[in-house]
Parts: C-alpha cells; sequence; structure tokens
C-alpha cells in the first residue's frame, strides 16, 4: 500500500479475527500486512485474542511499528503457558478468565470486526458476532477480506440459508466483503446498518453465557 496522507476514520478501534498460522499463500500474509497499514492509515487502533504468531502477528507487528496502540485480550491460560499456541502476547493486555470472555471483551473494546483468513478459531469467532449482530446486540460492521475468494463458500452458505428460510434477507446481509482491504475499508467509511430493529436489552456478558 502507498499512501502520502493518513484519512481518520469514524472508527477508533477494530477487531481483526484471522489465522494463527500464515497459511501457505503469500497472498494472504500480503493482505494481513496491507489491512494492518490501512488501519494505520486510518488512524484506527487494533484490538485482537493477543497473539504473536501467524496472520495474527503480522497484523499485530505491523500496527505496532505504524504506531497505533494495540488492545490485546488474551485468556488467562494462555497467558501462563500455552505459548505455542499464541507466542508472546503484544500491546495493552486486558487478561480474561477464559475464550467466552475474551470474545465478549474483544467486542466491547471494538467499534468493527474484520475478518481475514484462518481457521475454526477464526470462524467461530466470526459466527458469533454475525449472530449478535442477527440479534440486535450490537450494530457493529462485520467485514470479510475474501483473500482470493477464501470465503466464498461461507458466502454462499448463507446465500442458500436465506434461499431456503434459514436466515431472513435482512441477516443475509450482515456481512460486507471486498477481495482486498483498501475496497473493504472504503466500504467500511460507508457503512450503514442494513436494517432497523430496536434493541434488545441483551448484553455481551449474556450473550456469551
Amino acid at each position: 500500500m502507498t499512501t502520502t496522507t493518513s484519512r481518520s476514520s469514524r472508527f477508533k478501534r477494530i477487531c481483526v479475527f484471522c489465522g494463527s498460522s500464515t497459511g501457505n499463500k503469500t497472498t494472504d500474509r500480503d493482505a494481513a500486512i496491507d489491512l494492518a497499514q490501512h488501519l494505520v492509515w486510518r488512524d484506527i487502533d487494533l484490538v485482537y485474542g493477543g497473539g504473536s504468531i501467524g496472520l495474527m502477528g503480522l497484523v499485530s507487528q505491523a500496527v505496532y511499528h505504524g504506531g497505533r496502540h494495540r488492545v490485546a485480550c488474551m485468556p488467562l491460560m494462555l497467558m501462563l503457558g500455552a505459548w505455542q499456541v499464541s507466542g508472546d502476547t503484544w500491546g495493552e493486555v486486558s487478561p480474561v478468565a477464559d475464550m467466552h470472555q475474551r470474545k465478549a471483551e474483544m467486542a466491547t473494546h471494538s467499534d468493527a470486526f474484520i475478518a481475514l483468513p484462518g481457521g475454526y478459531g477464526t470462524l467461530e469467532e466470526l459466527l458469533e458476532v454475525i449472530t449478535w449482530a442477527q440479534l440486535g446486540i450490537h450494530r457493529k460492521p462485520v467485514e470479510l477480506v475474501n483473500v482470493d475468494g477464501y470465503y466464498d463458500s461461507l458466502l454462499a452458505f448463507i446465500e442458500q440459508a436465506v434461499e431456503e428460510g434459514f436466515i431472513s434477507p435482512s441477516a443475509g446481509c450482515i456481512i460486507v466483503s471486498a477481495p482486498t482491504p483498501k475496497e473493504l475499508m472504503d466500504k467500511l467509511e460507508d457503512y450503514v446498518p442494513y436494517y432497523d430493529r430496536v434493541a434488545s436489552g441483551l448484553k455481551w456478558e449474556s450473550a456469551s453465557s
């Protein structure tokens, strides 16, 4: 990414979900660094799960070197011993009791959510914030960097679920996707919730219990 002047965003902190592995493709690694540079360029801080390896490590390092703040929501069990799962923890650390509280804490600190390619954990975190949006617990953007069509099968599943009546058409539009971080960030700045809902009154804690 080549830019000369920063562009401030209406979003102050964005939560990024992505793999604790770098994957096999250089395009995934390039997208992770590119997304981080766009966060820096737009004066956005990073909220993440605290790891320093994989795509998550690349995002965190690039945000750090760009001078932005990082909030790491890290379960105590990972901080105290499972280094091989996450590596060192960088940034401001927000210790949490378990994986459920971790997701609630990341959501509380964030103005939006972006997923890069990843595995089971990335998908689980992504689907939970989508479900919370469907329930009206939050009205924050949920976005995908669909690198080389990585999430095409997930988007096709959602389309099929809408067609077969398991997801409403409005809820089927919760996810915003784009093939590159630049296109995605441009969409983020223009984001408007797709449907109006009366606040359900649910809190992050009750949603994660």
